[in-house]
């Protein structure tokens, strides 16, 4: 028996109460955008997810093919009738059993969906306003690049950001450089020339990340993956936020500058028509 809220109720080994996820944050989490019932950046979300499960020693099953992570996905996604847009998250956990020390590397996994109403990525171009979370600190380590479900530092930044009326937080690793937003890469462009903080500052390996490398690339700009520091945003043409769901999201205003959108427009432009989201 467990006590849940004040009512003693039975527990097994597949409960709540049970769960390494929730005890422990020992998981890790793909978040998906679904397309036309496809599955945007399959491959690059598999290899993640696989090197994400062998850095926190859990055991792979066979079965876990990239065939089969498409078809899990998208048999949940027809289910809701939600093939033509939608957000996907899978989280894989380690089974119950243990303490710090677990009694098995095996692991269980759900998935989740719900809508999303556009197909395409679009530019927004709302007021955006970003500052420093300072209280917490991303460290530079291989842990921090990869999406576990210990978020704690995202969590207490968003109530910072809401309570300070942000609509994003610029977060910072153990050299007090920028590493990343509360929910995604950050990009800065100047003078032609995009930069972006390399994984081993200690940021999310993310997968749009990697699609913007790539688009601004092929468009023949200069990207630069060095550390930013505080100081380096303030001299930015352009800041901009990545993940998969969004696509990217302008900066309009950081401390006291404000900031175009052009480059942003472009990249939401390159991206729709090489993904065919147009």
């Amino acid at each position: 028996m467990v006590n849940f809220n004040g009512t003693l109720v039975e527990t097994t080994a597949d409960s709540l109460a049970e769960n390494r996820g929730f005890l422990f944050g020992d998981g890790v989490f793909e978040t998906f955008k679904i397309v036309n019932n496809s599955v945007l950046f399959l491959e690059d979300h598999y290899f993640r997810l696989m090197s994400s499960m062998r850095i926190l020693r859990m055991e792979i099953p066979m079965r876990f093919t990239m065939e089969f992570l498409e078809e899990q996905i998208l048999e949940l996604v027809q289910a809701n009738n939600l093939q033509t847009s939608a957000r996907v998250r899978m989280t894989v956990y380690r089974n119950s059993g243990g303490f710090y020390l677990p009694t098995t590397n095996e692991i269980s996994y759900l998935i989740q969906c719900s809508e999303l109403k556009g197909q395409a990525y679009e530019l927004n171009t709302a007021v955006y306003e970003v500052d420093l979370f300072k209280d917490f600190y991303i460290t530079k380590q291989l842990l921090s690049t990869i999406k576990s479900t210990n978020k704690a530092v995202q969590i207490t930044g968003s109530i910072f950001a809401k309570e300070n009326d942000l609509q994003n937080c610029f977060l910072l690793n153990d050299s007090k450089n920028v590493i990343e937003s509360l929910n995604g890469n950050v990009f800065m462009f100047k003078d032609g020339k995009l930069t972006t903080p390399p994984v081993s500052e200690g940021c999310l390996n993310g997968i749009m990340r990697k699609q913007v490398i790539a688009v601004a690339k092929a468009m023949d700009v200069e990207v630069l993956e060095e550390a930013v520091s505080p100081f380096d945003l303030q001299k930015a043409d352009e800041l901009f936020v990545t993940n998969v769901i969004v696509g990217v999201q302008p900066v309009t205003k950081y401390r006291k500058k404000d900031f175009t959108n052009d480059f942003a427009a472009k990249i939401i432009q390159h991206l729709n028509e090489k993904f065919v989201l147009v």
